[in-house]
Protein backbone atom coordinates (compact mmCIF):
# COMPACT_ATOMS: atom_id res chain seq x y z
CA UNK A 1 0.00 0.00 0.00
CA UNK A 2 1.49 3.06 -0.69
CA UNK A 3 2.35 6.11 1.83
CA UNK A 4 0.94 9.85 1.80
CA UNK A 5 4.29 11.74 1.48
CA UNK A 6 4.92 15.88 2.48
CA UNK A 7 7.72 17.87 1.72
CA UNK A 8 8.79 20.63 4.40
CA UNK A 9 11.34 22.85 4.21
CA UNK A 10 12.62 20.25 7.01
CA UNK A 11 12.56 16.54 5.19
CA UNK A 12 9.63 14.77 4.49
CA UNK A 13 6.77 13.70 6.29
CA UNK A 14 5.34 10.52 5.52
CA UNK A 15 1.80 9.49 6.81
CA UNK A 16 0.98 5.65 6.92
CA UNK A 17 -2.21 4.41 5.45
CA UNK A 18 -2.68 2.40 8.84
CA UNK A 19 -2.91 5.29 10.89
CA UNK A 20 -5.38 7.45 8.40
CA UNK A 21 -7.26 4.30 8.50
CA UNK A 22 -7.55 4.37 12.36
CA UNK A 23 -8.21 7.89 12.64
CA UNK A 24 -11.13 8.05 9.93
CA UNK A 25 -12.33 5.29 11.39
CA UNK A 26 -12.26 6.75 14.90
CA UNK A 27 -13.97 9.50 13.40
CA UNK A 28 -17.37 7.45 11.42
CA UNK A 29 -18.29 5.61 14.94
CA UNK A 30 -18.81 9.22 16.09
CA UNK A 31 -21.64 10.22 13.70
CA UNK A 32 -25.34 9.65 14.20
CA UNK A 33 -26.42 6.69 13.17
CA UNK A 34 -23.47 4.64 12.21
CA UNK A 35 -23.94 1.64 14.73
CA UNK A 36 -20.18 0.10 14.50
CA UNK A 37 -17.97 -0.86 11.41
CA UNK A 38 -18.03 -4.18 9.70
CA UNK A 39 -14.94 -6.57 10.19
CA UNK A 40 -13.47 -6.03 6.74
CA UNK A 41 -13.09 -2.09 7.06
CA UNK A 42 -10.55 -1.78 9.68
CA UNK A 43 -6.96 -3.10 7.55
CA UNK A 44 -8.59 -4.39 4.08
CA UNK A 45 -8.85 -1.69 2.41
CA UNK A 46 -10.62 1.82 4.24
CA UNK A 47 -8.02 4.09 2.76
CA UNK A 48 -6.25 3.87 -0.23
CA UNK A 49 -3.96 6.83 -1.20
CA UNK A 50 -4.06 7.89 -5.20
CA UNK A 51 -0.92 9.71 -6.71
CA UNK A 52 -1.92 11.95 -8.95
CA UNK A 53 0.07 14.90 -10.77
CA UNK A 54 -0.69 18.50 -9.97
CA UNK A 55 -2.66 20.53 -12.38
CA UNK A 56 0.85 22.38 -12.48
CA UNK A 57 2.50 19.20 -13.06
CA UNK A 58 5.32 19.72 -10.77
CA UNK A 59 4.67 18.13 -7.94
CA UNK A 60 2.25 15.00 -7.31
CA UNK A 61 0.06 15.32 -5.04
CA UNK A 62 -1.50 13.16 -2.44
CA UNK A 63 -5.45 12.30 -2.93
CA UNK A 64 -7.49 9.52 -0.40
CA UNK A 65 -9.91 7.81 -1.16
CA UNK A 66 -12.21 6.19 1.58
CA UNK A 67 -13.92 3.34 1.85
CA UNK A 68 -16.38 2.13 4.93
CA UNK A 69 -18.08 -0.65 5.64
CA UNK A 70 -20.61 0.47 7.79
CA UNK A 71 -23.85 -1.02 10.26
CA UNK A 72 -26.50 1.40 10.41
CA UNK A 73 -29.07 1.50 13.11
CA UNK A 74 -32.81 0.40 12.58
CA UNK A 75 -35.11 3.32 11.15
CA UNK A 76 -32.27 5.90 10.08
CA UNK A 77 -32.52 7.32 6.90
CA UNK A 78 -29.36 6.03 4.98
CA UNK A 79 -28.98 9.32 2.61
CA UNK A 80 -28.65 11.67 5.05
CA UNK A 81 -26.47 9.28 7.52
CA UNK A 82 -23.97 9.02 4.88
CA UNK A 83 -23.69 12.61 4.08
CA UNK A 84 -22.96 13.35 7.48
CA UNK A 85 -20.65 11.08 7.63
CA UNK A 86 -19.10 11.88 4.52
CA UNK A 87 -19.12 15.81 5.46
CA UNK A 88 -17.37 15.28 8.55
CA UNK A 89 -14.74 12.53 7.55
CA UNK A 90 -13.96 14.80 4.97
CA UNK A 91 -13.29 17.72 7.00
CA UNK A 92 -11.64 16.29 10.40
CA UNK A 93 -9.13 13.53 8.10
CA UNK A 94 -8.66 16.21 5.87
CA UNK A 95 -7.22 18.41 8.89
CA UNK A 96 -5.46 16.02 10.67
CA UNK A 97 -3.24 14.95 7.22
CA UNK A 98 -3.19 17.41 4.96
CA UNK A 99 -4.09 15.92 2.38
CA UNK A 100 -7.20 16.16 0.22
CA UNK A 101 -9.95 13.67 0.53
CA UNK A 102 -11.37 12.68 -3.19
CA UNK A 103 -13.61 9.95 -2.78
CA UNK A 104 -15.41 8.55 0.05
CA UNK A 105 -17.13 5.11 -0.40
CA UNK A 106 -19.62 4.00 2.25
CA UNK A 107 -20.99 -0.03 2.10
CA UNK A 108 -23.77 -0.57 4.61
CA UNK A 109 -22.76 -3.83 5.15
CA UNK A 110 -25.82 -4.12 8.13
CA UNK A 111 -28.49 -2.83 10.02
CA UNK A 112 -28.84 -3.11 14.20
CA UNK A 113 -32.12 -2.31 16.27
CA UNK A 114 -30.72 -0.34 19.90
CA UNK A 115 -32.57 -0.35 22.14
Amino acid sequence: MMKGSMSTDLGIITVSPDVIAKYAGSVAIECFGIVGMAAVNVKDGLVHLLKRESKVGISDENILTLNFHVIVSYGVNILSVSDNLMSNVKYKVEEFTGMKVGKINIFVEGVRVID
